[in-house]
């Protein structure tokens, strides 16, 4: 009888070893903040992605690094099957100093998803690395930033849109980005075209060029998130909304960035797209 104990006992600790091993582990990244209370909230954006994740039932484990910025542990991210980053870009982008290491993580296949202004980089490694690792980025004196509400009525047959629905959102919604040649391996998720008042700032890194007036002029739909396969076999997705913090109330917004971050990290998504509570004005304000 003893031995009949002790052998099931062993068959449940390796079953229970054996599921969280299954897990697939998701780093989140936090920036410092930038602006003013509700906007750019990286952490505490980060944190209802997360808790939502860990609230599905899914095969996933979730995890937000403690404290600003590059993990201070680098171990953290060796088993991660995919990086969420929501952080400043461009040069305070949080992955600068650390391009070849996280260029490393990216060849062995780990996904990323990068969430607004941590789509923003610069032009030569830094972009041409973004290109490599999701497909696109927001490119100064190409890109632009304007805050307009975006209407997304048509989706692709794609993993990421199972289970959203027509939704519409005022955010800063960046445009124009710049993608890889052709959009080979690429999807457009998210797209609408923009009205042609979030033109009306006059030329500027962020605001303004004749390329851009020409393509919305054009009636040329812009894309404003993306999925990415890469010839190598990993994933990435870049998002340009979430300036507003209160947008995560939103039931498409955040469910489009859930089943990406299960899409980039090699989870199979749920028919009806991952399950998740839409947040209370509360629950919005809490880690600010």
């Amino acid at each position: 009888m003893r031995r009949i104990v002790l052998f099931l006992m062993t068959v449940l600790m390796l079953s229970c070893h054996s599921a969280a091993a299954e897990k697939a582990k998701i780093v989140f990244l936090s920036g410092t903040p930038s602006h003013g209370r509700m906007s750019h909230e990286h952490r505490a954006g980060n944190m209802i992605l997360a808790e939502a994740l860990e609230r599905s039932g899914l095969a996933v484990d979730p995890y937000v690094v403690p404290h600003y910025g590059y993990p201070k542990d680098k171990k953290v991210l060796a088993d991660a099957a995919t990086v969420v980053i929501f952080c400043t870009g461009h040069r305070g982008h949080i992955l600068r100093p650390h391009l070849d290491e996280f260029d490393a993580l990216m060849k062995q296949g780990t996904g990323v998803v990068m969430i607004h202004w941590a789509t923003e980089a610069e032009k030569g490694k830094p972009g041409q690395k973004f290109l490599e690792w999701m497909g696109g980025f927001c490119d100064l004196d190409w890109s632009v930033n304007p805050h307009w509400t975006a209407h997304f009525k048509d989706f692709p047959n794609h993993p990421i849109c199972n289970g959203v629905k027509p939704f519409n959102v005022n955010d800063e919604w960046y445009y124009h980005m710049r993608f890889v040649e052709d959009q080979k391996g690429l999807t457009p998720i998210l797209f609408d075209l923009p009205p042609a008042e979030t033109l009306r700032r006059k030329d500027g890194p962020r605001s303004g060029n004749p390329t851009v007036r020409k393509a919305v002029a054009a009636g040329q739909q812009q894309t404003v998130a993306w999925s990415y396969q890469r010839p190598s076999g990993g994933r990435g997705f870049g998002f340009t909304g979430a300036h507003n913090h209160a947008s995560w109330r939103s039931d498409g917004f955040r469910k489009i960035v859930l089943n990406a971050i299960l899409w980039t990290a090699h989870v199979d998504v749920p028919a009806d797209g991952c399950p998740s509570e839409t947040p209370s004005k509360k629950a919005i304000e809490e880690n600010l």
